[in-house]
């Protein structure tokens, strides 16, 4: 496994970890997701650009 990938993986795991499903963070809005959503794509663009 190269580092993007595993990079990929992690970041996908984080994600759905973050996603407000238990009732003490529905108030904490998109903002945990969308944060890492954000780098998410942003590492996407760079391992398929071969930076990483």
């Amino acid at each position: 496994m190269t580092l993007g990938t595993i990079l990929i993986i992690l970041l996908i795991l984080l994600l759905i970890g973050a996603l407000p499903s238990w009732g003490y963070s529905r108030a904490w809005g998109p903002f945990p997701s969308g944060i890492l959503g954000v780098v998410l794509v942003i590492v996407i663009i760079l391992v398929l650009m071969g930076r990483i």
